[in-house]
């Protein structure tokens, strides 16, 4: 069975997580006049790990090994610990939509809540890994993972159908490709991303498939905003860049090699791409890129990026807070 790139790394993740390991990096001090601002909001132990973050207004959830489920209900300043974890498995995905929460991991693990009721497991039909859940205000939800795995929901989260394309059509030999990446819009369409720099979209559920990207390096993580703009980041420093919804993608010089497992981009032009012991941030849309030279990241891994809600409370002139989950259970600020 092929180990692709991704999978190392959040299996790395997880082992690290279980052996209580620091990655340690040998690289420069960071430049005391750098701009960016790395502030601890949660700081867990080197036994966990958080792996995924999702935000839909102020209510925020982050998730990660051994099952853990960090809660917030005010744009990420305060964080609450969900005890009992719902699962012993590591969860790897997480979205939520209105009073819905679907989380996803290992085994095909698909686990959805509603506001503050219990965990009620689904059944996915599938054993394989699952890495990325999108989810709508409608109840469409998508879930994709290992081996080519596409599966939807229509009721939020309750009962699901693979919906994965001809995979002969898109790859080579007939491979399945790992998938890594998901986005549902308003309007039900289904963007999903993943190796050979697949980037797929369906408009009618899944029953038809159109390629919209295809490339060398694999891609970890996708952002699409409703203003048009959209990201996608992967291996060797890959980071995309579309206006038009997700239709194209052109290439963005970050200079960066490293395997980038988020990304986000904000309307003010500031777009930030994280990774194991690198970070890069452009401020004037990606067309020029710095690293973020802060200690904090030198020394560790961040495998999500995520903007707290939608502003910093009524009549705000300050955009939302950035934050990032990864090692040892961190959830930080960042400012760059």
């Amino acid at each position: 069975m092929r180990l692709s790139a991704p999978r190392a790394a959040l299996g790395a993740g997880l082992l690290l997580a279980g052996a209580g390991g620091l990655w340690a990096a040998q690289s420069a001090p960071a430049d005391p006049a750098s701009p960016a601002v790395f502030a601890p909001v949660v700081s867990g132990t080197v036994h966990q790990a958080l792996f995924a973050l999702s935000f839909d207004g102020p209510r925020g959830v982050a998730v990660g090994a051994a099952g853990e489920v960090q809660l917030t209900e005010d744009q990420g300043r305060h964080w609450t610990l969900m005890e009992p974890a719902p699962t012993r498995l590591a969860l790897l995905g997480v979205d939520l939509a209105g009073d819905r929460m679907i989380a996803v991991g290992q085994q095909g693990l698909i686990l959805a809540r509603v506001g503050n009721g219990a965990w009620r497991k689904a059944d996915s039909t599938t054993q394989n890994r699952l890495f990325s859940v999108s989810l709508n205000a409608r109840g469409r939800a998508v879930v994709v993972g290992a081996f080519g795995t596409v599966l939807a929901s229509e009721d939020g989260g309750g009962t699901w159908a693979s919906v994965a394309p001809a995979w002969a059509d898109y790859a080579v030999d007939g491979m399945e490709p790992h998938l890594y990446a998901t986005h549902v819009d308003a309007d039900g369409a289904i963007t999903i991303a993943g190796e050979f720099g697949l980037i797929l979209r369906s408009h009618n559920g899944g029953a038809d498939w159109e390629l919209l990207h295809k490339g060398d390096a694999s891609l970890f993580a996708l952002q699409l905003r409703e203003d048009g703009v959209g990201y996608a980041a992967g291996q060797s420093g890959t980071v995309l860049r579309s206006a038009d919804g997700g239709a194209s993608w052109a290439a963005l010089q970050t200079g960066s090699e490293a395997l980038l497992l988020s990304v986000h981009g904000d309307s003010s032009g500031r777009v930030v791409a994280s990774a194991m012991r690198d970070m890069v941030y452009s401020k004037d849309h990606g067309q020029s890129w710095q690293r973020v030279p802060a200690p904090q990241v030198l020394n560790a891994w961040y495998a999500d990026l995520e903007q707290a809600g939608d502003g910093a409370g009524e009549g705000a002139t300050a955009p939302a807070d950035l934050l990032a989950v990864g090692q040892a259970g961190q959830i930080v600020k960042i400012d760059p």
